[in-house]
């Protein structure tokens, strides 16, 4: 029961969110590609920005969290998350809480970003939800555990 009102609440955030894009095409990135990224030699870093039950439940594969990037709480452990990178790393954002359009956390997550100077960062395309868009697919994701969760 808690888990669907955790989920209940995520929905209806997302429903109530502008839609305004302040990032380009070229700062998009396809599930696919990330996919295929990530199993290469220098995988970028990936950060996951989104409200922390759906980050326990199931996340992509080394996928740090620094979320929700809707909260105050939520950029200070984004940027915590990047303070040691060069501001030229190769970084991807995500939530997937939501479809993209309506996402509360990535437009804040990725305005903070770009203030603390960062210039190599995209935006990992959810237009449905995470699993829609990349679990189905048999991207590479992992579960936390029950231990990890505590």
């Amino acid at each position: 029961m808690r888990t669907f009102l955790s989920i209940a609440l995520v929905a209806t955030l997302c429903l109530c969110q502008d839609a305004s894009n302040p990032w380009t095409n070229s700062e998009v990135l396809q599930p696919a590609t990330l996919a295929t990224l990530i199993k290469g030699s220098k995988p970028p870093t990936v950060i996951c920005v989104a409200f922390p039950v759906l980050y326990h439940l199931k996340h992509i594969s080394h996928a740090d969290f620094a979320g929700p990037g809707s909260k105050p709480e939520g950029i200070e452990l984004l940027k915590k998350a990047v303070a040691k990178l060069p501001k030229d790393a190769d970084l991807v954002i995500y939530c997937g809480c939501c479809p993209m359009v309506k996402c509360p956390n990535i437009r804040p997550a990725y305005k903070a970003l770009k203030e603390m100077g960062f210039t190599h960062f995209r935006i990992l395309d959810i237009p449905t939800n995470m699993n829609t868009d990349w679990y189905t697919k048999n991207y590479p994701s992992e579960e936390v555990s029950a231990a990890e969760q505590k």
